[in-house]
């Protein structure tokens, strides 16, 4: 399936539109966390060749997927809605279900910066990719430790 190319600055517009509309309702925490992303966004469209930008506002848009559920579901106002809360409340969830979309549009722009999915779990054990690894020794190792440059021994009992 090939993903529409969508522009990264239309993205954050629509996400700033749906947050500053759904912080008519949820304020505090909801609106740090989301428009804290869409600074890491604006980031990612100043830098355009960066890595680091791009990838942090994708984690960061998947995470406030988690956040959005929890501060939705705890502020959600229980008690008479009026049409303004109404209307924020719907704008907080049609961003929350719009973020799922956003993040494979994003993942889409990482992999075109040259990003690559890199999955260790390196605290589970230690790594068996061993491509990076370069020795410091010579290519050849000597076949008796205690030989000098010369292939002489210098054994340490002196004999």
């Amino acid at each position: 399936m090939e993903l529409p190319a969508v522009n990264l600055k239309m993205i954050l517009l629509v996400h700033w539109l749906l947050t500053t509309w759904g912080c008519l309702v949820f304020l505090g925490p909801y609106a740090w966390a989301n428009f804290t992303i869409l600074a890491l966004g604006v980031w990612a469209v100043a830098q355009r060749d960066s890595i680091d930008a791009i990838s942090m506002f994708l984690i960061g848009l998947a995470v406030t997927i988690f956040l959005d559920i929890v501060h939705i579901s705890i502020f959600y106002p229980r008690k008479e809605i009026r049409d303004t809360e109404r209307f924020g409340a719907g704008m907080a969830i049609l961003s929350l279900l719009l973020k799922p979309f956003s993040c494979c549009l994003v993942y889409h722009m990482y992999r075109e910066r040259g990003g690559e999915l890199q999955l260790h779990a390196g605290f589970l054990g230690p790594s068996q990719d061993r491509s990076a690894y370069q020795t410091i020794d010579s290519p050849e190792a000597p076949s008796d430790p205690f030989s000098g440059p010369e292939g002489k021994s210098h054994s340490p009992q002196g004999y």
